[in-house]
Formats: structure tokens, C-alpha cells, sequence
């Protein structure tokens, strides 16, 4: 072998302080864990400054990661690539000797300095091989070792401290329940001693109360003996005031008889008189010449007599009660009154409509046909339906009326039918079945709502 050469086996560079005597050093064990995540940092920072054709082939499609990300994804394969590549290993020494040349120059020189990280030294030494890494990495990963033990150690006598104050507390705590479940013991005694007072307090006033009851059911058969001799004697008496009665309405009967004679003639004596003036007051008459009476006390009245049938009259008669003259014919008879189920009627007619617009809609048409008919007109809304008081100003000739809270419009409707004097032509607009049979009853005229909204279609 020339000088210069280098066995195509070799695992080691060759450096200041080095020769191939470091090449045939080799671990006998596992590289120490925190070691190895050292000189995987050292090799990801080394990796940027290689171009892909320098990486070993399995290290290439790394090559566009970020340091922490090719340490987390690439670690396994750093170190593999660090252990059976030397050339890879030399690149990463050379870019370490840049940036960190006083630790290399240190460990080529066979002295790592003294206040240098464990973990370096090793991590430098594996990758550079200088004379004795081994014991550099070996040594470096007992001193991580010594330190987690130690930091271990100090986290475990944290941990202690904090469990004997948490035992502390903990007896402190039971001291204190102990001392309150104690306070609460002595007053569950004391109220139960008061219980027991109270018990045999009430059990001594069950045992008055039983000899009470006993005095007062000795008393309740006396009153009941007393009663019994009571009614026998009131039975007795009741037997003498009907015998006593019987001979009372006796005597009665025999007066009444007296009487009866005596008023017999008493009336021929009255109905004598009686003769004596009407024949008195025929001659009156007959001596005055007065003509017989054309005009009584019934023709005073206003009213409507009944005219003669004409063919109208007829065809009326025989209108279908769905026919909106049906409706005209009530509203012309004096003094009518239109009562309408004002919900009824738009829903009805109109129900996709807001409340709003079926309440205007149908006062509109209301208002027309009170100017055409001159009748009386009231329409009845459901006050249940409102979530607020309206604010509604009621069209010419129409009385507008909401239900109050509690009170159905039907309920309304057969309050206002019983406060019309008897005799007037009510009429009542509802399709709804139980308030027609009602206002039927009280004497008014019931129309279904189809009728109502024809007759308004109408015009």
C-alpha cells in the first residue's frame, strides 16, 4: 500500500492528531441514546452544505428538509448512513472542524477541554475518530447517564417533597373533618336526646288523648240513649198535632162552608148593582148617540203588518241559504243587527294572510255594506290571537271588538245576542257549529262565513 492510501474497509478520517489506528477502534455496545441524538444534530447540520450527488443514495430525498425536520424524519437514516459510510462520516468531520475547529483541534490533540458539554466531546469524537473516541463517546455517554440519573434523583426528591406536603395537608385536612364530623356527632346527639324528650312527651299526650277518646265515646252513648228518648217523645207529640190538625182543617172545612153561604149572597146582591149600571150606561150611550169604537189599543204600536205575497216574495222564499241575498233580505228588516266571527270569516276567506291584512281586509268590506244596508254592524276578534294591543281605528259604521283575556270570541259573540231586547232581527256570521246552535237558542239568525264573503265579493 503507497503511502497516502486508504483501505477501501476504512471507517475512519484521518486528522491532525489522528492515524488508521483510529480505524480499528469500534463500540462494543449500542451508542449511548443522548450521544446519538448529538451526532444525528451534528450530521443534519453538516447535510446542508453537501449537494445530493455528495449524500449516500438513501439521504437524497432528504435533501430539501430543514435541519428539525430532516432530524425527525431522517434520524434512523443519519445515523446509519454515519456508521457504514465513511466518506458521508468525513464530509459531516470536515464541516464540523469549520464549525467547531478549537474542539477538533482539542481532540486531535488527544486533551478535549475541560469545561466543554459531555455530549459534544462524544458526539465530536464519533463523527472526527481521532486516537481513543471510543472512550471519548463511551466516557461522554456515562456523564449524560450520571446527569439524568442526577436530574432524575433531584426530580424524585422533588417529587417526595411535594408528596410529604401533599401527606401533610392531607393529615391536616382529616385532622380538621375529624374535628368536625366530631362537633357534628355531639349535635346529632344532643338533637336526638331532644327527640327522645319530644317522643315521650308525645307518647305521654297519645295516652291523654286515648283516655279522652274513651270519655268522649261514653259520652257519644249517653247522648245517643238521650236522643232516642227524645224522638220517642217527639213521636208522641207528633202524633198529637197531626190528630189536633185533622180536627183544625175539620173546623176549616165547616168555616169555609159558612162562608161560602154568606158570600153567595153577597154576590147576587153585587151582580144586582151590577145590572142596575150596565144597563145604565147602554142608555148613556143610546142617549148620546155615540157611534162603537173604530180604534184599540193594539193599533198604538209600531210595528210592520204583513202586506199581501207578490212574486218577489215568492222567490225569496225559495233562496238557497248559501245565496247572498239571503244575507240582504235579514239586513233590510228594521232595526237589524250584524254580528260577524270576524277569524271566522278571513280564515275562511283569506287565511294565507297576515292577521293585520285580514282584520283591514275584512273591516273594508264591513264598512261598504253598513253605508249600503244602513244596518247595525259589530265585528268580534279573538283576543287570544294578538301579541299586543292594536292600535286600530275602527271604519265608518262598524264596531270593532276584541275578546278580553279568558273570554273567546265565541263567548262575545253570544253575550252581545242575549243583550238584544227580544224581537229584533239579530243576525250572526260564523261557520263555527256550536256558536250557530247557541245563538240560535237566544233567537238570532245564524249565516254561514261563505254567505258573508259573497255577498262582500259582490261589491
Amino acid at each position: 500500500m503507497t503511502d497516502g492510501a486508504r483501505p477501501a474497509g476504512s471507517t475512519g478520517a484521518e486528522g491532525p492528531g489522528g492515524g488508521e489506528a483510529a480505524d480499528e477502534e469500534s463500540l462494543d455496545r449500542p451508542l449511548p441514546e443522548p450521544v446519538r441524538h448529538r451526532v444525528v444534530a451534528l450530521a443534519s447540520e453538516g447535510f446542508g452544505s453537501l449537494t445530493p450527488s455528495e449524500l449516500p443514495a438513501p439521504l437524497r430525498q432528504y435533501a430539501r428538509f430543514t435541519p428539525s425536520r430532516r432530524i425527525k424524519f431522517a434520524g434512523n437514516a443519519l445515523a446509519a448512513a454515519l456508521e457504514h459510510e465513511p466518506l458521508f462520516r468525513q464530509r459531516v468531520g470536515e464541516r464540523l472542524r469549520e464549525n467547531q475547529a478549537e474542539l477538533a483541534a482539542a481532540l486531535d490533540a488527544g486533551a478535549p477541554p475541560p469545561a466543554a458539554d459531555p455530549l459534544d466531546v462524544a458526539a465530536a469524537a464519533y463523527v472526527l475518530r481521532p486516537p481513543g473516541w471510543v472512550k471519548l463517546v463511551t466516557a461522554g455517554g456515562e456523564e449524560a447517564q450520571r446527569a439524568d440519573a442526577e436530574r432524575g434523583g433531584e426530580r424524585a426528591r422533588a417529587e417526595v417533597a411535594r408528596l410529604r406536603r401533599e401527606r401533610d395537608a392531607a393529615r391536616a385536612q382529616i385532622r380538621t373533618e375529624t374535628e368536625r364530623l366530631r362537633t357534628e356527632l355531639d349535635a346529632l346527639r344532643k338533637q336526638a336526646d331532644a327527640l327522645h324528650r319530644k317522643l315521650r312527651s308525645a307518647q305521654s299526650d297519645i295516652k291523654r288523648g286515648e283516655a279522652a277518646v274513651r270519655k268522649a265515646e261514653a259520652r257519644t252513648e249517653e247522648m245517643r240513649a238521650e236522643t232516642a228518648a227524645q224522638l220517642s217523645a217527639a213521636d208522641s207529640e207528633n202524633r198529637r198535632l197531626k190528630a189536633r190538625l185533622a180536627e183544625s182543617e175539620s173546623a176549616l172545612e165547616a168555616g169555609r162552608k159558612a162562608a161560602r153561604e154568606g158570600r153567595s149572597m153577597e154576590d147576587m146582591r153585587v151582580r144586582l148593582l151590577l145590572d142596575t149600571v150596565l144597563e145604565a150606561s147602554q142608555g148613556l150611550r143610546r142617549e148620546l148617540a155615540l157611534p162603537p169604537a173604530g180604534l184599540h189599543p193594539a193599533d198604538t204600536v209600531d210595528a210592520v203588518e204583513p202586506g199581501r205575497m207578490t212574486p218577489k216574495d215568492i222567490a225569496a222564499r225559495a233562496l238557497s241559504e248559501h245565496d247572498p241575498a239571503v244575507l240582504d233580505q235579514l239586513l233590510a228588516l228594521p232595526q237589524a243587527h250584524l254580528v260577524v266571527d270576524g277569524y271566522n270569516v278571513t280564515k275562511t276567506g283569506y287565511p294565507t294572510m297576515p292577521l293585520e291584512k285580514q282584520r283591514l281586509r275584512l273591516l273594508g268590506g264591513l264598512s261598504a255594506l253598513a253605508a249600503q244596508t244602513g244596518a247595525e254592524v259589530t265585528c268580534v276578534f279573538d283576543g287570544a290571537e294578538l301579541a299586543a294591543p292594536v292600535l286600530l281605528a275602527p271604519p265608518r259604521g262598524v264596531r270593532v271588538l276584541f275578546s278580553k283575556p279568558g273570554v273567546t270570541a265565541d263567548e262575545l259573540i253570544r253575550q252581545l245576542v242575549r243583550a238584544e231586547p227580544e224581537g229584533r232581527p239579530v243576525t250572526v256570521v260564523s261557520t263555527d257549529r256550536e256558536v250557530a246552535d247557541g245563538i240560535a237558542a237566544a233567537g238570532a239568525r245564524p249565516v254561514a262565513s261563505v254567505v258573508l264573503l259573497k255577498r262582500l265579493s259582490r261589491g
